[in-house]
């Protein structure tokens, strides 16, 4: 990694977009192919309840994300005043269709229903959000791997009055209230490094958060990867000196441009995984989007940087399709 930034110089983006777009078009290639040999697809189920519009739009950017690759929806809309049991038993329904390969039950739930219950009834085999109890426990324990990793991590940012196409890159954080582990954001997380050619192994990798839905899993996730794990979090000392000690910093912390350029090592890959709405009077919508990192300071450092957005926002679904294929394959594959 770089030992001096000059000037002139500026990190390596790392562009969400793009990697996404080549992860999506990889399982639209693994999709056809099991067409072909086995006259079978993945199948996707997505459970809604209620008319939350930006619940709505996230599903169907997810729906037609599946039909851009070939994997088959199953569209589950419930009224918002659906009785939990009358949910789970739809979950127990999807659970026993052979066509569904994976289960999203897309979040927040209404107040009557408990989402930590109806979430432990997915089938640990089609949990592709890497909800379930058993994942987090295997990603936590050495020699063992989790079926699935956690998906979207939950920002208590305000939403405030966003564009569309703006806000759906903010609910890509917001969706979740609580998370297992191997998600498919997390799985993101890695898949930008991994294909931006920065090894983890041996690596000292700091993580800024320590939350069930971010925080604690990546550091996990890392800590498999074999890198050197530090958690930093609001009663650390010396926050700045940690962060500043290390090769990959995956920022989490839900607060905006907290990490300075002079916390980041020079030449050290930052992913930052923050996603806040933020007052600016000189754009039109009154805000802009900023991370936890400071980029346009961190850019002269770091030696590679995720920008937000387009970071690691675009790859939470693509990865989530990745989960639904492999878990087809698990099952069309024998």
């Amino acid at each position: 990694m770089a030992s001096s930034s000059p000037s002139n110089y500026k990190a390596t983006i790392i562009d969400g977009k793009a990697i996404a777009q080549a992860v999506r078009s990889e399982i639209a290639d693994e999709v056809r192919h099991l067409s072909q040999q086995y006259g079978k697809v993945p199948g996707l189920a997505v459970v809604i309840v209620g008319n939350r519009k930006d619940s709505q739009s996230y599903v169907s950017m997810k729906r037609k994300a599946c039909a851009e690759v070939g994997i088959k929806s199953f569209d589950l809309d419930l009224p918002e005043d659906v009785s939990q049991a009358e949910l789970i038993a739809k979950v127990h329904e999807l659970n026993a269709n052979p066509d569904v390969h994976g289960i999203l039950v897309q979040l927040p739930l209404p107040k009557h229903v408990n989402e930590e219950k109806v979430l432990s009834e997915i089938s640990i085999e089609k949990d592709v959000d890497g909800f379930h109890p058993l994942n987090i426990g295997k990603l936590a324990m050495k020699g063992r791997h989790p079926l699935f990793l956690p998906c979207t991590p939950k920002s208590k940012k305000r939403l405030l009055n966003i564009d569309s196409a703006v806000k759906l890159e903010i609910y890509m954080f917001c969706w979740k209230s609580s998370c297992s582990i191997h998600n498919p954001f997390l799985q993101g997380c890695l898949e930008l490094l991994s294909r931006s050619s920065i090894s983890i192994k041996g690596k000292k990798a700091v993580v800024v958060g320590r939350s069930n839905i971010v925080g604690l899993p990546v550091s996990l996730l890392l800590l498999k990867e074999d890198a050197t794990v530090t958690i930093v979090h609001s009663h650390s000392s010396e926050p700045e000196k940690t962060i500043r000690e290390a090769d990959i910093v995956i920022a989490a912390a839900g607060q905006p441009m907290m990490i300075k350029g002079s916390w980041i090592k020079p030449g050290a890959a930052v992913i930052d995984v923050g996603t806040n709405a933020v007052d600016d009077q000189t754009r039109k919508s009154g805000y802009r989007l900023v991370g936890d990192v400071d980029f346009h300071e961190a850019c002269k450092v770091a030696g590679w940087i995720t920008p937000v957005p387009g970071g690691v926002g675009p790859m939470t679904v693509a990865m989530l399709l990745k989960n639904t294929l492999e878990g087809a394959k698990s099952t069309i594959v024998q």
